[in-house]
């Protein structure tokens, strides 16, 4: 199967199967496997917040595993460089020239483990790849494999030892999904799956089958793309992002970026419900993940408790949805 060659049918039928396989190791977690795979199909990346030991790594290794992805992991740290993210130029003595070395993000699958623990000018480091899938080192450009994918964890804010991602940084991710405990008989069956005649904790993924190449993710990638959206649909998009700009309790709310990443994350969930049509309720499903990192509460709802999802639901529900 060639990038050219994928139906809706086909596209909304592989990345049901590719869920469908993740749930396997994930187990419990369906909203978080489903919120990642919207914004693989929409060619965006994923910033993924809780508190160690929920499965976020595992996520990124089963999604590499069903696509026959490349993974690399990037353990952030203080005192980690820039260099080591993205690569460097080394003087090869025997030959007398210069070779780079590529650093781990060339790579289809990053994970970005603890995002947080790094200093602002290490977490710049991804912002180019991010946004141009390309590295540039030495001043010479290097394109990484497509398609490529950030997957940033990182642990609650309040946590010691984390900085704040910057806004700048923050705006690149196209969504920002929590994932909390699974429930008492979804983390009793993962305790089973996990125990059941191993050594050790971790989850064997020899177990998952590799459903996709990632020349077919491009196909799906693009039959996302071309997905109808209807102006009206369209307009309540803007007009749901343009509303957190003027929100009492927010200081100040998403930019042009965020009605953009509604639309193409909006396109995926349609895709993964099988329709060729964005529907308002698309725009509602995906609007929390969207939209919560690029909005700021001011500082007297965060000392009365809000967060940014209680006031974006009031978005939602002030802001009039299309009827036809």
């Amino acid at each position: 199967m060639t990038t050219t060659s994928l139906t809706l049918e086909q596209a909304s039928s592989l990345a049901g199967s590719i869920r469908h396989e993740i749930g396997k190791a994930l187990i419990g977690q369906k909203r978080v496997v489903n919120e990642t795979l919207i914004a693989l199909l929409a060619g965006g990346h994923v910033l993924i917040e809780g508190v160690p030991g929920l499965g976020k790594t595992l996520l990124v290794r089963a999604l590499a595993t069903t696509i026959s992805g490349q993974f690399a992991r990037i353990q952030f740290t203080p005192d980690l460089m820039p260099a080591d993210i993205s690569g460097h130029v080394l003087f090869d003595m025997q030959n007398q020239s210069f070779n780079v070395r590529k650093g781990p993000v060339f790579t289809h699958l990053l994970l970005a483990d603890e995002i947080n623990r790094a200093p602002a000018k290490t977490q710049s480091a991804l912002l180019e790849v991010m946004q141009e899938q390309q590295v540039t080192i030495e001043g010479k450009s290097f394109p990484v494999p497509l398609p490529f994918m950030t997957l940033a964890t990182q642990n609650p804010i309040e946590q010691e030892g984390t900085y704040p991602l910057p806004e700048a940084q923050l705006d690149r991710f196209l969504l920002k999904i929590f994932i909390g405990y699974p429930e008492l008989a979804e983390e009793a069956e993962m305790v089973t799956v996990v125990t059941d005649q191993q050594v050790g904790d971790r989850f064997k993924l020899d177990k998952l089958q590799a459903l996709a190449s990632p020349e077919q993710v491009l196909a799906m990638q693009q039959v996302a793309a071309s997905i109808a959206v209807d102006v009206a649909v369209l307009d309540y998009a803007v007009r749901i992002t343009r509303a957190t700009r003027q929100w009492q309790g927010l200081r100040f709310g998403a930019g042009p970026r965020g009605s953009i990443a509604l639309v193409r994350a909006a396109r995926a969930n349609a895709l993964l419900a099988g329709r060729d049509f964005v529907q308002p309720d698309d725009i509602k499903q995906v609007c929390l993940p969207v939209l919560r990192h690029r909005v700021s509460l001011a500082p007297e709802m965060e000392l009365e408790g809000y967060t940014a999802d209680h006031l974006l639901a009031s978005v939602l529900e002030k802001t009039e949805a299309p009827r036809t």
